[in-house]
């Protein structure tokens, strides 16, 4: 679920009916269209966001907008505000992307924003995008991710960034490019004539030709400050005598003017002026908030000032909510008063935040005011709500503002933090601040508000213990967990619980971890988390992959698909794994189209995924193919990209990056590159009666079988099979009788080899394995030709492989990739394409999936852009190569 949006943002301002015509900026505007970016920068007050509003409610483009504040300055906001303004136009744009994000751990901005560009490269119009105010981003992230963006633009979006100052941008290489336009405060000022116009037709003066003259040359044709002087000159009787007066620069101008406008204005006016100055955005029941005891409504005083034109900005079309003109609010704050006053004002608008629900509000309030135990209270109350929505970054932004004397005072704060930054996969930080709280605790007086925490302390301790692969410690802190936490807490005890039965996947007992995650589902299905359940099943599946299962792996994931399916969208977006899992079950049986398919719709819910490790499971998912498709570069560069995006969790590793690596290597014939990685674990056939990792000793005898060198390997290989068959490991006990087979092929000991991959043969035809014995190439093919006379059922199956190998040779190296497109397509394309392939017409389409027949053309024109197809007969021919229908 995700947090919501301030829509406010994405208002684009509409045109004002009573202003000073500005054909040539606008026609300027109108040529910059044939550039990636337009550049508008300005100090305050120039106009530019009257201009540009002005310019995009005719410019003949679909126009986008987005209003910047400081809290934008946060990559994975500004990037959902981004996108949440492209969707204003097309509701699909980056709709994967915003899933994405509110996971706790961002994968590579680059990425995203290249699927983001993908899609806007798909779109049939052109567009505008407008980002305004700019200058509020301090973020060199922010400003990379920009830079980024507009590198590589689509000519499909224009975009254009109205600032104060210069942002951060390669602006040189795009004039040497001729990539940009700008215009700046030279431009934007008013002429002499535009001068005339403003202070005589818009604010109604009847001034003689010197005297504006003379106002233009002192402002220097600057637009706010004709403004306020225009406000300060209405009802004076002596315009010129003003006009002489009025000079300075710019700050004693503003000084001076603020000063006649204040002064002008009823007491009441300027009191609500000055105290609801403190306020981002205001609405009328804010306003009275803040002001306590107001002379009249908020609402109705916000509409007088919108009325006299009091440089009040409307953010929405019903005038529910407004802001001040920038510069008229920061003069303002300046002037508001005493700092108690501001402490105050800033209090009763946290409070009045607070009462309706918008907590980040209310604690950004609380720390203008200085209300540190305020802010962290605030903080401690929204802890839950954020976690649960995955803004575990932004709550910890929140948490640094705070002092540490004051978190380290709360424990019950110091074990969310604790938290938090476990869920980050920062197990050492996470005990620093659950020793805080320990700390914190030993003062506590209030027991019943902490009699939870110690129970939840142990159970950080014992996930921590678990990420940095420490069983025995995670052990001991999961026991003490379920001692500690109070009975009444049915969910924390079910996560300590299954906390401490999956220590057994780790150590090998698949049998008790399976037991444990069905108790586990079955609890979560009680407690009502549907979710939590649903998503638990690629555990289950992938316990029932390594024990050699692969039917019952299948049945699991299929089961949980069809129940998310049953609870609606939302639900399905966590069978993301699910997917991926069966797309590598059917490439294990040989089965190209379906591992195409699923593969395909991984992709597309994996744009929506948050789980944490979903993008190292798809780089993994993603290098085993290349490596099957003998593409070993590209498969090195995958298993790279995962080590670079994986985030520690409880899921055990027991395929280690690092030993993948090696066995590319080996594949790809580079025995130096494996052999380092040898030395750099440090393990050897003599001492490896001491290492644990099945997976690199497994690895560690495919060396030595390279190298020839065969002294302990036998003996290694023995003993690994003898654990693999106790714990009833048969997916493992297959993979060494493989290797058993091929050091006894490589010794000329073929009674053995033959003997070893009997075995394995009889274990892998019930459930279908193909590429575990495909991908070990010629030597399997020598061995299996040896049996494939032998009667009964395994001859088939032995034909069934040999043929595997004869197809493997003859297929696209890539033929089992999920999409030689550019960008896959999202379900809902994938919907419509699939009855596009029944022969359903545009108009049943629409009807079935109750879509306007608009939309229906929409979703066509993006499939058959990334089928790269002209026709529907040529989509559905594509299709179906692809395995898509």
């Amino acid at each position: 679920m995700s947090a919501p949006l301030l829509t406010t943002k994405l208002y684009l301002p509409p045109p004002r009916t009573n202003v000073v015509p500005r054909a040539h900026l606008i026609a300027r505007l109108d040529t910059a269209l044939s550039r990636a970016l337009t550049l508008i920068s300005a100090p305050a007050g120039f106009g530019k966001t009257t201009l540009l509003s002005a310019w995009l409610a005719g410019c003949g483009r679909p126009a986008a907008w987005l209003s910047l504040d400081a809290a934008d300055s946060d990559p994975a906001r500004f990037l959902t505000y981004l996108v949440a303004a492209l969707q204003t136009l097309d509701a699909t744009v980056g709709a994967g992307v915003v899933g994405v994000l509110q996971s706790p751990q961002l994968p590579p901005v680059e990425a995203l924003l290249t699927v983001l560009l993908n899609e806007i490269a798909a779109l049939p119009g052109r567009l505008v995008l407008a980002l305004d105010d700019y200058h509020v981003i301090d973020s060199p992230a922010v400003d990379q991710a920009l830079a980024f963006l507009i590198e590589h633009l689509p000519p499909q979006l224009h975009l254009v960034i109205a600032t104060r100052e210069d942002p951060h941008l390669p602006l040189a290489r795009l004039r040497a490019r001729s990539q940009l336009t700008e215009l700046r405060a030279t431009d934007l000022r008013f002429t002499p004539a535009e001068a005339a116009a403003f202070l005589t037709q818009v604010m109604g003066l009847n001034l003689a030709d010197s005297d504006i003259a003379a106002l233009e040359t002192r402002t220097e044709g600057w637009i706010a400050g004709l403004q306020l002087a225009a406000i300060s000159m209405q009802g004076q009787p002596d315009t010129t005598g003003f006009i002489t007066s009025f000079t300075g620069s710019h700050r004693f101008v503003l000084d001076y003017l603020i000063e006649e406008v204040l002064g002008r204005q009823p007491e009441p006016i300027q009191v609500f002026l000055l105290r609801t100055s403190i306020l981002d955005r205001m609405c009328g029941p804010l306003c009275d908030a803040v002001l306590a005891s107001p002379a009249a409504s908020g609402q109705a005083t916000l509409e007088q000032l919108d009325h006299t034109n009091l440089f009040i900005v409307p953010l929405d079309n019903e005038r529910h909510w407004y802001r001040y003109h920038h510069l008229f609010g920061d003069l303002l704050r300046q002037r508001l008063g005493k700092p108690q006053e501001l402490a105050d004002l800033h209090l009763r608008a946290s409070q009045w935040y607070e009462e309706n629900g918008d907590l980040g509000s209310a604690f950004r309030h609380a720390s203008a005011a200085g209300d540190s135990v305020r802010a962290a209270r605030l903080a401690e109350t929204a802890w839950q709500g954020m976690d649960r929505t995955f803004q575990t970054a932004a709550w910890l932004g929140w948490v640094k503002q705070l002092p540490q004397a004051v978190v380290c005072s709360r424990p019950r704060l110091c074990v969310q933090l604790g938290w938090a930054v476990a869920d980050a996969g920062a197990p050492e930080a996470s005990e620093s601040h659950l020793q805080n709280a320990e700390r914190a605790l030993a003062g506590a007086t209030d027991q019943d508000e902490s009699r939870a925490l110690p129970g939840a302390i142990a159970l950080i301790r014992a996930t921590n213990a678990q990420i940095q692969g420490n069983l025995a410690e995670a052990v001991t802190y999961a026991e003490l967990a379920i001692q500690l936490i109070p009975e009444d807490d049915g969910f924390l005890h079910a996560q300590a619980a299954i906390t401490l039965e999956l220590t057994h996947w780790a150590s090998g007992n698949l049998e008790a971890a399976l037991r444990a995650m069905q108790v586990w589902i079955d609890t979560m299905q009680r407690l009502g988390n549907q979710t939590f359940a649903i998503a638990s099943a690629f555990a289950v599946a992938d316990m029932h992959v390594i024990m050699g299962q692969l039917g019952e792996a299948e049945q699991a994931l299929r089961q949980a698909i069809q129940q998310a399916a049953a609870l609606g969208r939302e639900t399905e977006a966590v069978t993301t794994h699910h997917h991926l899992g069966l797309a590598l079950l059917a490439h294990e049986r040989g089965d190209a189209a379906a591992a195409t398919r699923h593969l395909h719709t991984a992709a597309a819910l994996g744009q929506h995924s948050t789980l944490v490790d979903w993008p190292y499971r798809w780089k993994l998912a993603q290098a085993r193919l290349k490596e099957a498709a003998r593409e070993w570069d590209a498969a090195l560069a995958l298993l790279d990209e995962a080590g670079r995006v994986y985030v520690k969790n409880p899921v055990p590793i027991l395929q280690p990056v690092a030993a993948q690596r090696a066995r590319v290597y080996l594949k790809q014939g580079r025995l130096d590159k494996a052999q380092a990685w040898l030395r750099e674990r440090g393990i050897s056939t003599e001492d490896a009666v001491r290492y644990l990792d099945e997976y690199d000793l497994l690895t560690l005898a495919r060396v030595r079988l390279a190298e020839g060198t065969f002294d302990g390997v036998g003996d290694l290989l023995e003993r690994l099979l003898a654990l693999a068959e106790a714990q009833k490991r048969t997916g493992s006990v297959i993979e060494i009788l493989v290797v058993q087979a091929l050091v006894h092929h490589a010794q000329r000991n073929r009674p053995q080899a033959l003997a070893a991959l009997r075995h394995a043969l009889s274990l892998a035809e019930p459930e279908g394995y193909i590429r575990i014995f495909v991908d070990e190439g010629p030597p399997m093919v020598e061995l299996l030709e040896r049996m494939k006379d032998e009667g009964g059922r395994m001859k088939e199956y032995i034909h069934t492989l040999l043929a595997a190998f004869d197809n493997d040779k003859e297929s696209h190296p890539s033929s089992v990739i999920p999409h030689p497109l550019v960008e896959p397509l999202s379900e809902r394309e994938l919907e419509v394409l699939r009855m596009v392939a029944q022969g359903l017409s545009n108009r049943a389409i629409s009807a079935r999936l109750c879509l306007a027949v608009s939309t229906v053309k929409g979703h066509n024109q993006r499939i058959f852009d990334k089928l790269q197809v002209q026709s529907r007969t040529e989509a559905i021919v594509r299709a179906r190569e692809l395995g898509l229908v």
